[in-house]
């Protein structure tokens, strides 16, 4: 069984429904060493959830932790710190091994 990766909706993240999965790059707050143009290093990281809230302050987001690796976590992300969201397929459900004869 495969599936499809839902289109990107035309209107960047502002255009996402609540109930969507969607993966969010993120800025972190910038550290690390100075940068050829003067600046600091930014770094970056990838939110997986589903989209609870939209709004113009930015997303509100119910993680999707891997099964046995935690408990989904509300998490708001400023608008200013969203690089890019896109929709993402649902998790792949995984099916358990056949038992072997011994």
């Amino acid at each position: 069984m495969t599936f499809a990766t839902p289109p990107a909706p035309t209107g960047g993240w502002r255009a996402l429904r609540p109930g969507t999965r969607v993966v969010v790059r993120r800025r972190l707050a910038p550290s690390g060493p100075v940068v050829s143009d003067g600046g600091t290093a930014h770094r970056w990281t990838d939110l997986i959830g589903f989209v609870v809230e939209v709004s113009d302050a930015g997303l509100r987001l119910r993680t999707d932790p891997v099964p046995g690796r935690g408990e989904p976590e509300e998490v708001s992300v400023a608008a200013a710190d969203i690089e890019t969201a896109k929709p993402i397929p649902p998790r792949p459900v995984r099916r358990a091994r056949p038992e072997r004869d011994t």
